[in-house]
This record gives C-alpha cells, structure tokens and sequence, in this order.
C-alpha cells in the first residue's frame, strides 16, 4: 500500500522513499534510474519482466515528463501484462485500487 505521495518523495507501507523505484510483490527496488533519463525502454523494466505479475502501473513524474517508449508498450503487451500510464499521483491512487499481482515503477520528480 502507497501511504502518501508528493514531489520527490513516496512513502510505501510506512517507509519514505526519497528516489526512483519500482514495487514489485516481494521487494522493492530503490534508486531506480532509467537508462535514457525520462524515456522509459523495455531494458529499465528487467524486474518486472522477471516477475510473475499481470498488471503494472506507471508513474510518469509530477508532471508526466516521463515517456514510454512504444517498444516498451509493446513488450508489455506481449507478456500479457495489462499497464497504466499517468503522472505519478494518479499512477499511486491507481495502484492503490487495483488487486491482484500488481507492481508499479514510480518517476518522483519532474
């Protein structure tokens, strides 16, 4: 569960983030960093393709700075995962009501 969200900071079942991450049903990855800085590409989401999950939300940033490439789109489909694009406080009320194997990849600033 995602306590609370502003910019540049998430807290995630009581503990304060201060960087980038993904959530993933067992454990979560801090400092999180895209290989392209705000374009998001298949290569950055290596956990999530290696986790058993059918859903994925992500955060693009306070102001949706974050892209996704359509590659990446793609490969997500291709997997059978069902994702959710949007700036990061909608992306956290998303996740918050989705059930089941979710996980999440979270840009905290721009």
């Amino acid at each position: 569960m995602i306590d609370g969200y502003s910019f540049g900071h998430i807290t995630v079942d009581g503990k304060s983030y201060l960087r980038d991450l993904i959530i993933l049903p067992e454990r979560i990855v801090t400092n999180w960093w895209r290989k392209q800085g705000h374009r998001l590409i298949t290569a950055d989401l290596d956990e999530i393709f290696d986790s058993d999950i059918d859903k994925l939300v992500i955060g693009t940033g306070a102001y949706g700075l974050m892209k996704v490439d359509e590659e990446t789109k793609d490969s997500l489909k291709k997997k059978g995962i069902e994702f959710f694009v949007a700036p990061t406080r909608e992306a956290v009320n998303i996740y918050n009501k989705l059930e089941g194997k979710k996980a999440a990849c979270f840009h905290l600033t721009c």
